[in-house]
């Protein structure tokens, strides 16, 4: 049966949403069979069976672009068959049909990425070589529910949206096509005809690899053949009791940590040698990188992704990736990097309006669109994107062995009306501001993490008071392991960038912490966001002369190691770097070099250590039991005193000098008399200090008490310092 004009035309017009409806071996009504090939700069072909009779059969060109067609009178059912080419060099090369090949995905995969419980979603859509039939190829499937058609443009068709139309499973919206020949390291998108009539490029969002921008096409890749020797790590890691042991972050920005020559972006593999390095010399137990996922402008730091199951492709392969993680955890280094379900960017290659619809996003700009970011907010009602995004969490965490997710903007994620005025954005169905599908989503993340992770941590940026982030699920918390702690962050760092006379009238700023530090587990940030946008460095944030700026970092580093809290600083921070960060340059690194930055950095290292080393400061930091104040009643002279206790160590007295005046014996209480040793001291001359302060062993009286407390000693207290002390270990031990 000859085939419609209008089925023709379907096909040159790239409007065909059903073309195995037309293509492939049809019943012609009279017993045998026709035959119809869409096939793009052919001179002719042949059709002939792959099985019994080997005889070639012309096929006719029904249109120039490349429809041809064909009768087989004597064929009832279809057979197998290939398609031999004349590219025009009149040698007839064999090829297989897309169109010969039957459905690939199977109901049950698709019925669970139509309930939104697909936990390998990457592995039934995007781009997967396989052999299908005996023929090797590339089967590609990608989600878009209200495309009138969707076809596969790659290298192979000129990115030619009228070749290769995709077949849709119906109800679920999934369009796939088995292409033969299609191989690993070839670049391809969908082209997208939407609802609306409008024809998108999009890039495949399960792409496992993406082009190095500002191209954008999504690339077939490669079978993974990374051999994993982190297996110590990985066995451990479900039965360690993360919760009880120090931790101490690195924040990285890859493209910026490091440059290598010529100011090129090093490759994973360069980043995870001079990592494992460098956080061994600091005291850094573990690296937080900002997103890793495919992005396609590099000033939104990673934090707009567009490739949800691909790396940045900036630094090398998803292999290399692999390499470098496995670097830091045979070094003992743990790995968590940003995952970001908040927004997406508006690029047309990527998610947005993905098939003429609000397919990922929700459709009311009140409710789908982050104004300030000029971002597009994920529609966390619809299961499939639910899925997509649990999915991609899922991915990292499987295939690139990470330790821990940093939960992006959560704040974003649990209030409509975040940074929107009234009558600019909607209530939920109660009534309230609470977005209750993200908390829904966030509560099914967390609880999908730790069911099928053991030992991973969640962490949430969530800058509000938002009850129960760390609660558990069953207790209706969104189940997050750790919260930032962005209320210490801001009230330290504004506290510290005061004039020292003035702090006096300040004195909540500094401890205002411990009335919330057990509401829920923190993180204690010195992030990336601090010493950005104008803000300056956080040496730029310190008052005073050069050297006491100097003194006050090291303060501040000290500060942070002493109180409950993980600990996260952000790269360059360690070397006390003068400029702000910029993510276009690497961090200046000469600054290292300078005698009182090395001096500043050796002060960190050696407070990281401290913190490792006396289960006191990191063993009970979610219990109000592991913090006292000793003197916390001197706004006058700026003094704070605390202990920090944890089961079965001893205790660690913390004194801290935030002024620039000296005081030479200060009285502090103390729960037990004798002699207490001095365990770090940020005033000693090795680490840039006068030397002035508490050093060696100190005896206590202990026929004096002081505040209720036993014992006392009188402490000389250097101008803006710290100083750690502990029970000097009895005499034979």
């Amino acid at each position: 049966m000859p085939i419609h004009e209008a089925a023709v035309m379907s096909l040159v017009r790239a409007q065909c949403g059903d073309p195995f409806a037309i293509l492939g071996m049809h019943p012609d009504g009279d017993g045998g069979q026709s035959i119809r090939v869409w096939w793009r700069g052919a001179r002719a072909l042949r059709w002939r069976r792959r099985d019994g009779d080997r005889s070639e059969i012309p096929l006719r060109r029904v249109h120039e672009d490349g429809l041809y067609e064909g009768h087989l009178p004597d064929y009832p059912e279809a057979v197998p068959y290939e398609i031999l080419v004349d590219a025009g060099d009149g040698v007839y090369v064999p090829h297989r049909d897309p169109y010969s090949f039957w459905p690939q995905l199977s109901d049950f995969d698709l019925e669970r990425i139509q309930a939104g419980q697909h936990h390998h979603l990457e592995q039934v859509l995007g781009a997967h070589l396989c052999q299908v039939d005996g023929a090797w190829g590339v089967r590609f499937a990608v989600w878009a529910p209200d495309a009138q058609r969707v076809s596969v443009i790659g290298d192979w068709n000129g990115f030619d949206g009228r070749y290769h139309p995709m077949r849709k499973r119906h109800p679920v919206g999934v369009w796939e096509l088995f292409i033969p020949q299609v191989a690993p390291g070839m670049l391809y998108k969908y082209d997208v005809l939407g609802c609306d009539g409008i024809a998108r490029a999009k890039a495949d969002p399960c792409a496992r690899v993406a082009e190095i921008p500002p191209a954008t096409a999504s690339i077939v890749a490669e079978p993974d053949e990374y051999q994993w020797h982190d297996d110590a790590w990985m066995q451990a890691r479900p039965d360690s009791e993360w919760w009880r042991q120090p931790m101490a972050i690195y924040e990285v920005h890859p493209g910026s940590w490091q440059r290598g020559d010529n100011d090129q972006h090093l490759s994973w593999t360069e980043m995870g040698q001079r990592l494992v390095e460098h956080c061994r010399n600091c005291g850094f137990t573990h690296v937080e990188f900002l997103p890793l996922s495919a992005h396609p402008y590099e000033g939104s730091w990673g934090y707009q992704v567009s490739g949800y199951f691909a790396p940045n492709s900036r630094h090398g392969s998803p292999l290399e990736l692999k390499a470098m993680v496995d670097m830091l955890h045979q070094a003992g280094i743990g790995v968590i990097v940003d995952f970001v379900p908040a927004h997406f960017p508006k690029d047309a290659f990527a998610l947005a309006r993905f098939d003429g619809t609000a397919c990922y996003e929700y459709a009311d700009p009140r409710e789908g669109e982050h104004k300030e970011w000029g971002t597009l907010i994920f529609n966390y009602k619809r299961p499939e994107v639910r899925n997509f995004l649990l999915a991609s969490a899922l991915f990292w965490l499987r295939e690139f062995h990470i330790d821990g997710l940093r939960v992006d903007a959560v704040s974003a994620m649990l209030y409509r009306n975040y940074d929107r005025s009234e009558g600019e954005w909607l209530r939920n169905e109660e009534g309230g501001n609470a977005n209750l599908e993200a908390v829904s989503f966030l509560q099914e993340l967390n609880a999908t993490v730790h069911n099928l992770f053991k030992g991973v941590v969640t962490c949430a940026e969530e800058s509000t008071a938002w009850q129960g982030t760390t609660a558990p699920t069953e207790w209706q918390g969104l189940g997050f392991d750790l919260k930032w702690n962005m209320g210490w962050m801001h009230d330290t760092l504004r506290y510290l960038s005061q004039d020292p006379v003035m702090r006096s009238g300040s004195h909540n700023l500094i401890t205002f912490h411990q009335w919330y530090a057990y509401d829920e587990k923190w993180i204690l940030p010195l992030s990336h966001d601090e010493v950005v946008h104008g803000k300056g460095s956080l040496l730029d944030k310190m008052r005073g002369d050069y050297g006491q700026r100097l003194a006050s970092l090291r303060l501040l580093y000290g500060y942070q190691v002493a109180v409950p809290g993980r600990k996260l600083l952000f790269q360059g921070a360690e070397i006390g770097q003068g400029r702000e960060w910029s993510w276009q340059r690497s961090i200046d690194w000469h600054e290292g070099e300078f005698p009182e930055r090395q001096n500043l950095c050796r002060f960190l290292s050696a407070a990281l250590a401290l913190y490792g080393k006396e289960a006191a400061l990191h063993g009970n930091d979610d219990q109000r039991a592991g913090f006292q104040w000793v003197d916390d009643q001197n706004p006058r002279e700026s003094i704070l005193a605390f202990l920090r206790r944890a089961p079965g160590a001893r205790d660690v007295l913390v004194a801290c000098n935030f002024t620039p005046v000296p005081r030479h014996a200060y009285p502090l209480g103390l729960p037990q008399g004798g002699a207490w040793e001095v365990l770090l001291n940020s005033d000693e001359q090795r680490f840039g200090g006068s030397g002035s302060g508490a050093s060696g062993t100190l005896v206590s009286s202990e026929s004096e008490s002081l505040d209720g407390w036993p014992a006392m000693l009188r402490l000389p207290l250097a101008p803006l310092s710290i100083c750690f002390l502990a029970p000097a270990p009895s005499t034979g031990e």
